[in-house]
């Protein structure tokens, strides 16, 4: 059994690739987390153009910094999810207590409510994409197609108790995306908002 602390050999051999300077690895990396980082930045951000901006700043930093990335701390994929997470919060917090300065409307308040919010929006919806395909199924079919657990259990060939229990472990995961360190993160890998 693999130690907790030793990350997978692909994110070894990736952050070695990338302090090396490898233009390769920069392109595997992207194409592997692209959709991860711009989902959450838009996320947070709610614009488009706003996420793609985060976007570049994430791939930036990890091509110009990789020995940032501590292997101890866990996988590539967390530390990613964590990075764009303080930079969209700050972007989003930025670009608020501007528009709060300029236009005197609102709150410093209203504005930590709303950075909450999409925060932990941002982060609900990657543990949702992080949990393993059993568990989202599950959840899918409570949530959007409005299924209790035993049509659950009869649309997904499974017993009427892993059914539930499927449900359960998935909204304990979901339930634990109002804590304020960063999705999925390890602690000591911050990104409180």
């Amino acid at each position: 059994m693999a130690k907790k602390d030793v990350p997978p050999r692909w994110d070894r051999k990736m952050q070695q690739r990338l302090a090396r300077g490898e233009a390769a690895a920069l392109g595997e990396f992207y194409d592997r987390f692209a959709s991860l980082v711009h989902g959450l930045a838009h996320r947070v951000l709610g614009d488009e153009r706003a996420a793609d901006g985060i976007t570049r700043e994430v791939f930036v930093h990890v091509w110009e910094h990789p020995d940032t990335y501590d292997p101890k701390q866990g996988p590539l994929r967390t530390w990613v999810a964590t990075l764009t997470h303080r930079l969209a919060v700050q972007r989003l917090r930025a670009t608020e207590t501007a528009a709060l300065a300029r236009e005197g409307s609102g709150t410093p308040e209203e504005l930590e409510h709303k950075v909450r919010r999409a925060s932990v929006a941002a982060r609900a919806d990657y543990i949702v994409q992080s949990m393993p395909v059993p568990l989202r199924s599950a959840l899918e079919r409570a949530y959007f197609q409005r299924r209790d657990y035993r049509q659950t259990a009869t649309d997904l060939g499974i017993t009427e108790d892993e059914a539930r229990r499927r449900l359960r472990l998935g909204l304990q995961l979901l339930s634990t995306a109002h804590e304020s360190e960063a999705p999925g993160a390890p602690p000591g890998y911050g990104g409180a908002v």
